[in-house]
């Protein structure tokens, strides 16, 4: 749509800047979003979370409708989509293992990004036809409809059933919101395995993950493909973090391996991606692109929340989620910048090279022990070295066991 809006000579600009405006509250409240998780029940949070997100595609399609959207409509709809998801985000993170327990955590977040890919398969295959057929106002409008199903599942929740963690008491002063954030930052610092995780998906989704960025430039200009073309590509992208999801799923323990495999494989395929000028090869790449992407979120997804205590989980995350979505603007930032000025290929090289650039130093890393193992002992949610002075968590209600975690390879 908003490629229909400016035309195709500024589009790649045009939607670079939307995922910076979309993402720049993540990156710049991100924290602060951590502390309220921490605070607040957070199967309830997500409600509020989903709704509001609703009511935004809801706002964009009824715009559309009446052909009154403009330019400005969109990226001030993203800006605020970015305030929701300053909560949203931590609260959906850090909830999978109040579902389903730390001995399952690793299975559940690749269950649940499979489900997420698999939309991405189906997704691009039916929405070309389906625009053509009822309209792009009324797909929006359909969208914000589906808020509703994710609400309904919620609601439906045994809340008994649920293994929700110690909760941080509710902050008094600034003071305490200033050691709230310390907290959660200070365990990150001194938790090697959690450092890493954060570092190396900082950098792949600044550079590595923004590929898609350029998907709709390439499907236009070099591979000349259209509207089916590009459908073919957010598909076979969809496919491969499916493949991902469904491998990693079947893992009982995080493994570094993989966190710094996927990264490479992502690099590596945008490189060939930035040479070709082949449907098929592209769509080739592209699926790798998505596999490599997915692998590497899951495994440091997974690390932080088997390493991270309950009470910290919520602060912890934020830390995470902002870095993996605040470095979105930056990322995007770049990529439609220097995919603008120089062409799609320059964009997809840099970003490959640094990609492969960031997880070399990470396996470096790792080879030379800087990245100690979690030995048979250590506890689920205890992996790390608990931060000093951490005194302002209050327990409203028994936290969910621990569990063990088998040292990471």
């Amino acid at each position: 749509m908003l490629l229909s809006l400016v035309g195709p000579q500024k589009g790649i600009l045009y939607l670079g800047l939307l995922g910076a405006v979309q993402w720049v509250p993540v990156m710049v409240l991100g924290l602060f979003g951590g502390i309220i998780v921490d605070v607040w029940p957070k199967r309830r949070t997500l409600i509020a979370t989903q709704l509001a997100a609703g009511l935004l595609a809801l706002i964009l399609g009824a715009l559309v409708y009446f052909h009154a959207v403009q330019v400005w409509h969109v990226f001030v709809l993203g800006f605020l989509l970015g305030l929701v998801n300053i909560i949203d985000m931590p609260a959906r993170q850090s909830f999978v293992v109040e579902m389903v327990g730390p001995e399952d955590i690793m299975n559940g977040i690749a269950l649940n990004s499979a489900v997420f890919n698999s939309a991405r398969i189906v997704g691009p295959a039916i929405g070309g036809p389906l625009i053509a057929l009822v309209g792009t106002a009324l797909c929006f409008i359909l969208n914000g409809l589906s808020y509703g199903a994710v609400v309904v599942g919620l609601l439906a929740m045994r809340e008994s059933e649920l293994m929700p963690a110690a909760r941080l008491a509710i902050p008094r002063s600034i003071g305490a919101v200033r050691s709230g954030l310390a907290e959660g930052l200070r365990y990150v610092w001194q938790t090697p395995p959690v450092l890493l995780a954060v570092a190396v998906i900082g950098f792949v989704s600044t550079f590595g993950m923004n590929f898609n960025v350029v998907l709709p430039v390439m499907a236009a200009g070099a591979l000349n493909a259209g509207p089916t073309g590009l459908g073919l590509l957010f598909a076979s992208m969809g496919a491969g973090a499916l493949t991902a999801a469904l491998t990693v799923a079947m893992l009982s323990r995080p493994r570094l391996r993989i966190l710094v495999g996927g990264g490479m494989v992502l690099g590596i395929s945008e490189l060939v991606l930035s040479a070709t000028n082949s449907l098929p090869i592209a769509a080739a790449a592209v699926y790798f692109c998505g596999l490599g992407a997915i692998a590497t979120a899951i495994s440091a997804n997974s690390l932080v929340q088997v390493t991270v205590p309950g009470p910290l989980r919520g602060r912890v995350m934020s830390v995470y989620t902002t870095v993996f979505a605040g470095s979105t603007p930056i990322g995007n930032g770049m990529t439609g910048g220097l995919g603008g000025l120089m062409g799609t290929p320059a964009a997809l090289i840099m970003n490959g090279a640094v990609t492969i650039a960031a997880e070399a130093v990470a396996a470096v890393a790792i080879l030379r022990g800087a990245v100690p193992r979690i030995g048979d002992r250590a506890e689920a949610g205890g992996g790390g070295r608990r931060p000093d002075g951490a005194t302002n968590v209050a327990p409203v209600r028994p936290a969910a066991p621990d569990a063990a975690v088998a040292p990471l390879d």
